[in-house]
């Protein structure tokens, strides 16, 4: 929503304390007399500055600037930019668990200075620099002793649900969180999971007899409002919550793509070769950011990521994502964020007038889309055209590295087999006719001891 040249975020519309804008490019938060006594608090409690020491919370600055509705505002904050907003049903188990884990730990320091989580929405959370961090400056309140924890329950279902069914049950249910955007309702996942969860005292109370107790609330709100808790038993809850989530765990089990440096036909040479040549074409055109499409375990985001280069790792194979997540977390790569996208089907506008949630176009675009040994896969298995391949990536990018293979090689013949239709136009001057229209080949480059071209290009100007 636009109003007098400021654009409101359609995804912080719904907390009456205030939202996030933009004026002129530059992002900030507006602060609603609403949440004056709380903000104050917050910060005259030094929690703001424990959080911000400890890199839990986004920090911010106070700053002298007109606000998007003046009649409400009480103060304008600029936070700390964040790269690439992710959602959580593109994260894999163990982003979800360490973003779960940052949130306990963030309501356990809150509650140490006399505030609490009003909130537990897992969209409160970014990765930055490698690491989930709180983005909700206003998800804080004070502390009355005696009140239940508002925030119980979508914790539950925004965090322990799904991780609970992607540990028990699958991993790839962590997409019923684009259906559900509020998270996985309980009784749906008490449904789901297998029975002896029931026998575990965790899952039994946080799942199984939660949703029991929440279709009893519904149907006696009176009881909720007279509920009374102590301090003490709250932090034994997020104690409780922290060893739960703690103790769940994802089995990388192998899959077709998670082994595919292992079984594909680049020799040792051709390999070498092409991260030398992806390497070279990143410092000709040295770009801030880049988007990996098919990234696989992300070998070659980290090439990026390596060079400062804020990378994005985009695949949808749920093992490949977690071991590029793993390798990148343990090599303390700051600039690289793994994702689970499919990009034949990629993240789409949800929520409220289908804006609440960008879409994955609506987040670019990069300086640079990388889509290396993915051409053929989406021409041959999913038949999209080469021309509208290079379409969609000239919207998401001023640069593309692509590489092209023919239907000689021996990868593409196993795609070929499982194939009825004619795809006789796959080469690639056909290729590069249909690109032509979108993209401009600044240098075209064999691998070594391959069929395998790598292509540089840059988008036309003309192109919208």
């Amino acid at each position: 929503m636009i109003i007098n040249d400021v654009e409101i975020d359609p995804g912080s519309f719904r907390d009456p304390s205030g939202f996030v804008f933009k004026r002129n490019g530059i992002l900030f938060r507006q602060i609603n007399n609403f949440y004056k006594e709380n903000y104050d608090f917050l910060i005259a409690s030094n929690l703001y500055s424990s959080l911000v020491d400890k890199e839990l919370l986004v920090p911010h600055e106070e700053v002298d600037a007109i606000a998007a509705i003046e009649s409400l505002a009480y103060k304008i904050i600029k936070p700390k930019n964040i790269p690439f907003i992710s959602y959580p049903y593109e994260w894999c188990f163990n982003q979800l668990k360490q973003s779960a884990l940052t949130t306990l730990k963030i309501q356990e320091i809150a509650l140490q200075h006399g505030m609490i989580l009003k909130d537990s929405s897992a969209y409160n959370i970014q990765f930055y620099n490698g690491k989930p961090v709180f983005i909700d400056t206003l998800s804080f309140e004070i502390y009355e002793e005696g009140k239940p924890w508002k925030g119980y329950r979508q914790f539950c279902q925004h965090f322990l649900s799904p991780l609970a069914l992607m540990s028990f049950k699958d991993a790839q249910l962590n997409q019923l969180l684009k259906i559900f955007l509020d998270g996985i309702p309980l009784n749906l996942t008490s449904k789901l999971l297998p029975w002896r969860t029931y026998f575990r005292p965790s899952m039994f109370a946080h799942i199984h007899l939660h949703a029991r107790s929440q279709k009893h609330f519904a149907d006696n709100s009176m009881s909720y409002k007279h509920l009374k808790i102590s301090k003490h038993s709250l932090l034994a809850i997020n104690d409780s919550l922290q060893s739960s989530i703690s103790k769940l765990n994802f089995k990388i089990a192998k899959s077709t793509w998670s082994l595919y440096y292992m079984d594909n036909n680049y020799t040792s040479e051709a390999f070498a070769d092409k991260k030398e040549i992806f390497s070279n074409y990143l410092e000709i055109i040295n770009p801030k950011s880049l988007f990996d499409f098919g990234s696989n375990t992300g070998v070659f985001s980290r090439i990026a990521s390596g060079k400062g280069i804020n990378t994005v790792s985009f695949d949808y194979d749920q093992t490949c994502v977690e071991i590029n997540y793993l390798e990148t977390k343990s090599n303390h790569d700051t600039n690289n964020l793994p994702l689970i996208v499919d990009v034949s089907n990629p993240s789409p506008g949800i929520g409220w007038s289908n804006t609440e949630r960008m879409s994955l176009l609506d987040r670019g675009p990069a300086d640079v889309v990388a889509a290396l040994a993915l051409l053929h896969h989406l021409h041959i298995s999913n038949n999209i055209p080469m021309a509208k391949v290079a379409q969609y990536f000239s919207k998401l990018c001023t640069y593309l590295i692509i590489e092209f293979i023919p239907l000689s090689d021996s990868q593409t013949k196993r795609l070929l087999s499982c194939r009825d239709s004619n795809f006789q136009n796959h080469s690639e001057s056909a290729f590069e006719t249909e690109s032509s229209a979108y993209f401009s080949i600044l240098k075209k480059q064999k691998i070594k001891d391959s069929e395998r071209t790598m292509y540089l290009m840059q988008k036309n100007q003309k192109t919208k």
